[in-house]
């Protein structure tokens, strides 16, 4: 089990992606053809003789930043929509590994994407950051509770990192990673109140 601290803080919506720098290819261009999904080598009009052994990792990961990645779907234990006040409330979200295949320069590149790490956000001010994707009950592992009632809002960011193959040669990491907001999940904070029954 993981308990959140104001000292977890981390900014969300980042992407941490080195600029496209070690390759004597017009950078622009290339993201911009990137960007549009077009193959650089014919956007950018690239001889053919100069397109050989130029897929380097500056341009995988200006590629990977391109690449739409799925946010994370939270999801909350007690599932009804309401937890209570002082009560271990448990938060995990499913996202798997999976596959994506470009064409860059006329070769092609193939990236295995992971998700790396959650940034937990828990609507009160409070975050933690994990490898960890939680998990549903019993297997409690990423909990939070709640101090004081009311109406929250949750999330959880997801950082994705990828490796990648030219051609099918050998596996390399791609610099950088890509963190992507998630969705706010709406969550109404209670008290318990005691109630007397008569036997």
């Amino acid at each position: 089990m993981q308990v959140c601290s104001q000292d977890d803080v981390q900014s969300v919506a980042t992407i941490d992606v080195p600029p496209p720098t070690d390759f004597d290819l017009d950078s622009i261009c290339v993201q911009t053809a990137i960007s549009l999904g077009t193959d650089p080598f014919t956007f950018c009009d690239i001889p053919p003789e100069d397109a050989a052994d130029v897929i380097t990792p500056g341009l995988v990961a200006t590629a990977f930043r391109n690449i739409p990645l799925p946010a994370s779907e939270l999801q909350v234990q007690p599932a009804n929509g309401r937890t209570l006040v002082n009560f271990a409330t448990n938060f995990f979200t499913d996202t798997a590994p999976f596959d994506r295949t470009v064409t860059l320069l006329g070769q092609r590149v193939d990236l295995h994407i992971v998700p790396s790490g959650f940034g937990w956000r828990f609507g009160d001010g409070q975050v933690l950051t994990t490898a960890d994707a939680g998990a549903p009950y019993p297997d409690l592992r990423i909990t939070h509770t709640y101090q004081r009632k009311g109406e929250v809002a949750p999330a959880v960011d997801t950082t994705y990192t990828a490796t990648y193959r030219v051609n099918g040669g050998p596996w390399a990491e791609v610099p950088g990673s890509v963190t992507v907001p998630g969705e706010p999940v709406g969550l109404e904070v209670l008290t318990a109140t005691p109630v007397l029954v008569g036997y």
